[in-house]
């Protein structure tokens, strides 16, 4: 997976539109091996890229859980202490 791409799912709050269509445009640029789209292909990215977003959208909103929801910024601070312990920082 993209490791920009990250979990979107069973947090609160829920995840914000900007970080739905973030996810959506990574995921389109490892697709397509394109950061930029050149000036043909920027339709089709664009268009990719509001798929992907409301597949997104309808998916984060169908799924169900019974796990309690997870905090951001535990789960950032967990992110950072493997980051360190992964690459001694």
């Amino acid at each position: 997976m993209c490791r920009n791409i990250r979990v979107l799912h069973n947090f609160e709050p829920p995840a914000t539109e900007d970080e739905i269509q973030a996810a959506a445009v990574q995921y389109v640029r490892k697709v397509s091996g394109a950061t930029h789209p050149s000036a043909v292909n920027q339709e089709a990215f664009d268009a990719a890229v509001a798929a992907v977003t409301e597949a997104t959208r309808v998916l984060l909103e169908s799924l169900v859980t019974k796990a309690p929801p997870r905090d951001r910024e535990v789960e950032a601070a967990k992110a950072k202490e493997r980051s360190a312990a992964r690459f001694g920082r």
